[in-house]
């Protein structure tokens, strides 16, 4: 109990069950100074707004949120949504996590070596099971891998590996692609590995199968591969 208080600090206003409406990074910092989002600054705290008031996580010093923004999807199906962030141990690099409002709840295996960062693509029922996968870039730079792991009993576990897929420049402050349905299930979208097409990966019997829908050249390709426009 003393290890899991001194990894993360939680302060909250009442025990009770709750439901989370917002969460917003705080506490910003240069104490990890990659800059993979194109600045210096990260996060050092993350605020959780539930109906009964704010829960505040104060990351130690040797973490930070290398994030974006959280995102807030149900991820075990209770009706509530959880908080999906990514979160880096300066010695280990990035991992994908989840929160709810008492705290961590589950995460990825952190990638190993600092300076290394994961690009989340999003999270959804990909595959028909009703269970909710979460997808990322594992080093969106480098490796150029997706990676679908799923939420189940209280965990996250992994579930299928592509590689050749990218969603992030180094530099770059947004992070490209995300989760489209069409009509026909949830689909994945992301650049090639040279960023000369999009590409739609659907996870099929726990295999990811990737084909190309067009030419990438800028943002607006992932917008109009979103919005399910065809692409030149």
């Amino acid at each position: 109990m003393i290890r899991v208080l001194a990894l993360v600090a939680v302060t909250a206003t009442s025990a009770c069950s709750e439901t989370i409406l917002s969460a917003e990074y705080a506490a910003p910092t240069d104490r990890y100074a990659h800059g993979v989002l194109g600045d210096a600054i990260e996060w050092g705290a993350l605020e959780i707004t539930t109906d009964r008031g704010t829960r505040n996580v104060t990351l130690p010093q040797e973490r930070v949120f290398e994030d974006l923004a959280p995102r807030l999807v149900d991820v075990d199906l209770d009706g509530s949504p959880e908080v999906i962030v990514v979160e880096t141990l300066a010695s280990l690099g990035a991992q994908l996590a989840v929160y709810d409002e008492t705290g961590k709840i589950a995460s990825t295996p952190h990638i190993g070596q600092t300076n290394r960062w994961l690009a989340p693509i999003g999270a959804a029922d990909l595959d028909g099971d009703g269970l909710i996968e979460i997808a990322y870039i594992d080093r969106p730079h480098l490796a150029k891998t997706l990676r679908v792991w799923r939420f189940i009993n209280g965990a996250l576990e992994p579930v299928a590996d592509l590689s050749g897929l990218t969603n992030h420049r180094i530099g770059e402050s947004d992070i490209g692609g995300g989760i489209r349905d069409c009509g026909t299930g949830p689909e994945m979208i992301t650049a090639n590995a040279d960023w000369t097409k999009v590409m739609a990966t659907v996870l099929s019997e726990g295999q990811l199968v990737a084909r190309e829908i067009g030419d990438h050249f800028d943002r607006g390709s992932f917008a109009t591969a979103l919005a399910c426009q065809p692409l030149p």
